[in-house]
């Protein structure tokens, strides 16, 4: 597969210059060769909410702002938008303060905690439901035309993963074509960089496609559900409570899309049918860009 040498159809992506990212490692391959690889880079990041130390993250340290907006307006502590006067980093000690015009409930959220599925052991604040019920996801319909063409560009993109791997990608779409891409050592910051984006840039969420390329969870199902955005899409397997939730709330769900093959567990309805499987190039074993199931 042919990889691009551009990331100029995305309105932002990691910056693959950027040496923070990745570092060198000397190595001895199987044969007893020793040779250099890159790996990438894992470092804390202490987001504030205000005065309130809410979190330590490990992150790759790109788009801290964007990461902290993000992490704070999926866990419900950012009353809205307009409410953030400021966002703070300071490189030196690897914190970001993000500060409001009015109270916040985080003592709350503080109070209740959940340790998630995620890969790097992600924490979710409060309950884990709350919003659900009163949500209305917005109808979008969703052409397999798009999923393929989206799922080509993404596969073909320059990125960190198919640099170093060990590290997962989101990038939101509206139909064919990716807008904003984000990779982090974990996927829950990967969305949350998204979310981060989108509530910086007053992006608008109801005609958008999220794909990622980590498993389809409860909590993948439900940040995405909360960040307004009808459709979410994988390489990646489910689990069944993912696929409950994402029945309930009227969210799109699809996983495992590799080559032309892919599975629809929520939302079928809502698919439109207008590309030939047998006209898309399925993939090989030893594809490039596995899915992250692990």
């Amino acid at each position: 597969m042919t990889i691009r040498d551009d990331l100029d159809e995305y309105l932002i992506a990691p910056d693959l210059s950027d040496a923070r990212l990745t570092r060198a490692v000397q190595s001895t391959d199987h044969t007893g060769q020793v040779t250099t690889i890159s790996v990438v880079e894992e470092r804390p990041l202490t987001i504030y909410l205000n005065s309130q130390e809410i979190v330590t993250a490990m992150t790759i340290g790109d788009y801290p702002e964007y990461l902290a907006l993000g992490f704070l307006r999926n866990q419900g502590m950012l009353p809205d938008a307009a409410a953030v006067t400021a966002v703070q980093y300071d490189d030196e000690i690897q914190t970001v303060v993000v500060r409001t015009d009015q109270p916040t409930d985080y003592e709350a959220k503080l109070r209740k905690k959940t340790r998630t599925s995620g890969c790097a052991v992600g924490t979710v604040f409060g309950d884990m439901m709350e919003g659900l019920d009163q949500l209305v996801m917005p109808i979008a319909e969703v052409r397999t035309s798009w999923l393929y063409t989206l799922a080509n560009k993404i596969n073909r993109t320059p990125s960190l993963y198919l640099e170093a791997g060990a590290i997962h990608g989101t990038v939101l779409c509206c139909r064919d074509r990716p807008l904003a891409y984000m990779e982090d050592v974990g996927r829950h910051n990967a969305v949350d960089k998204i979310a981060g984006w989108m509530l910086s840039e007053k992006v608008s969420a109801h005609d958008k496609i999220l794909y990622t390329t980590g498993r389809l969870t409860s909590e993948m199902v439900i940040k995405t559900a909360l960040m307004g955005i009808p459709v979410l899409v994988s390489r990646s397997g489910f689990t069944a409570w993912g696929v409950e939730i994402a029945r309930d709330v009227g969210l799109t769900l699809i996983g495992r899309m590799r080559g032309q093959r892919y599975h629809c567990l929520a939302g079928a309805d809502h698919l439109v049918r207008d590309a030939d499987p047998g006209l898309v190039s399925d993939e090989g074993k030893r594809h490039r860009r596995k899915s992250a199931d692990t």
